[in-house]
């Protein structure tokens, strides 16, 4: 393998598939084909991905580059090769908000067109239906869509908590809001150790560590996109529960840098012992388990998102997608799905587990591995499913992103009060829809 660069499918049917699993070859035959390039991200589970395109190019001798490349540069270097007249890459890694950009820009190349027999296989998670889209809905559904990739990671929140500490303290597994401040309360000793860390830079940082806290409280950022009412809601009084109590809990618990903490910070808090919980996506679990890096080894458990009282979690999925440009040769996007094809095979996928990353079959999940210390993620990481959901699934979510990027942060670190930050936020999202001629409007004014 050369780098070139360092720069929901329900859990509950894992078992009823386990079967047909096992009978299964555990990997697929695809033959000799072209060398193909890939555009990853650098991310905790890049180490897994790697070792499973080594294994990959050992069965078949088949070739992959790899160029790797930091968050804020994958957007860019994905827009620049499928605007050009052949695309240095084969398969491209998407994050799940940039997907509309590219399905409605009509610059990737459907996977039935490539080979119309090919289908994922039924164990392989879709997330709701996120790598689907129909045109004439302008939404991602299966329901009238085309297969426009899948997706190499599935991540979700899950809060992390030293459960050694948390035992020690007398207290139980946090599964409240309540119960992350009262372990923060009475376990937490900063600046040793703060009692909960998140992210709070300013951006998709904390616009995507906020939602499990929105969704937990009911809140919603339009009306239902999907049948076309944006109207937007994200100014309501359940928005602002959600908003208080994540400000909350930041001041109260967090370093007083939250307002500027990023994933590589929450990470580094986390798995040196600074903090005793903290909302991270799964994928940061290879960290908090790396003897050469991490303080923390066999004492870091992982529990569902915490919920308000009487509520649910509020799971919000953050997966990655990896789809064909359309500027390519046949030849190439015939071998970019053969490398598909085998990865997300049964035996690839225990293989991408065992290697660190986050794998997308059900089945993977149901197997021994389950069982294991090491992956004693997977059962918060499949309870946590049937809650997950996708926010910002139309043309306009990075914009608003933006806005909510920008918003709260200025509510975390006390610029704006959490009323007039969710307020303006509902009559920028309101403006900018109405420009894109979206039936909208928008709710009354929270006190501010």
């Amino acid at each position: 393998m050369k780098i070139r660069s360092l720069a929901a499918a329900a859990f509950g049917t894992a078992v009823a598939f386990a079967a047909t699993a096992q009978a299964q070859a555990p990997f697929a035959d695809v033959g000799r084909q072209p060398p193909i390039s890939i555009l990853i991200n650098s991310s905790p589970w890049f180490a897994g991905f790697e070792k499973t395109v080594e294994l990959y190019e050992k069965q078949t001798g088949n070739k992959v580059a790899l160029d790797v490349t930091p968050f804020g540069g994958m957007l860019e270097k994905a827009r620049n090769a499928v605007r050009g007249a052949n695309s240095p890459y084969d398969i491209l890694n998407i994050d799940t908000q940039w997907t509309i950009e590219f399905y409605e820009g009509g610059t990737l190349t459907p996977f039935d067109e490539i080979d119309p027999a090919f289908a994922l296989p039924r164990e392989v998670l879709t997330y709701q239906d996120s790598n689907y889209w129909n045109a004439a809905k302008r939404w991602r559904t299966r329901d009238g869509g085309k297969l426009m990739g899948y997706s190499p990671n599935g991540n979700i929140h899950v809060l992390y908590y030293r459960g050694d500490l948390v035992k020690a303290a007398g207290l139980q597994p946090p599964k409240t809001w309540d119960d992350v401040a009262a372990i923060c309360e009475k376990a937490g000793k900063p600046p040793e150790m703060y009692g909960f860390v998140t992210r709070g830079e300013r951006g998709n940082g904390i616009r995507f560590d906020w939602m499990p806290f929105m969704i937990g409280a009911g809140a919603d950022i339009v009306k239902a996109p999907a049948d076309g009412d944006y109207t937007v809601t994200i100014n309501s009084p359940a928005a602002k529960t959600a908003l208080d109590r994540y400000v909350g809990l930041m001041k109260r618990c967090a370093p007083p840098n939250h307002g500027v903490l990023g994933q590589g910070d929450l990470i580094q808090l986390l798995s040196t012992g600074k903090a005793l919980q903290g909302m991270a996506v799964i994928a940061a679990w290879p960290s908090f388990e790396d003897r050469t890096k991490s303080a923390v080894v066999g004492k870091m458990d992982a529990a569902p998102v915490p919920s308000f009282p009487g509520g649910k979690p509020g799971v919000v999925i953050g997966n990655w997608h990896f789809v064909v440009p359309k500027n390519l040769p046949a030849e190439k996007k015939k071998a970019a799905l053969a490398f598909s094809r085998w990865f997300l095979t049964a035996g690839a996928q225990r293989e991408y587990a065992l290697g660190g990353g986050i794998p997308v079959r059900s089945d993977t999940f149901s197997s021994d591995l389950a069982t294991r210390p090491e992956f004693r993620w997977m059962k918060a990481y499949g309870d946590s499913q049937p809650f997950a959901r996708q926010e910002l699934g139309f043309a306009e979510g990075a914009q608003v992103e933006q806005v909510l990027g920008l918003r709260l942060n200025q509510a975390l670190i006390g610029e704006l009060s959490t009323g007039k930050a969710l307020n303006m936020a509902a009559a920028e999202i309101e403006e900018l829809l109405k420009r894109n001629g979206r039936r909208t409007g928008r709710l009354a004014n929270l006190p501010e």
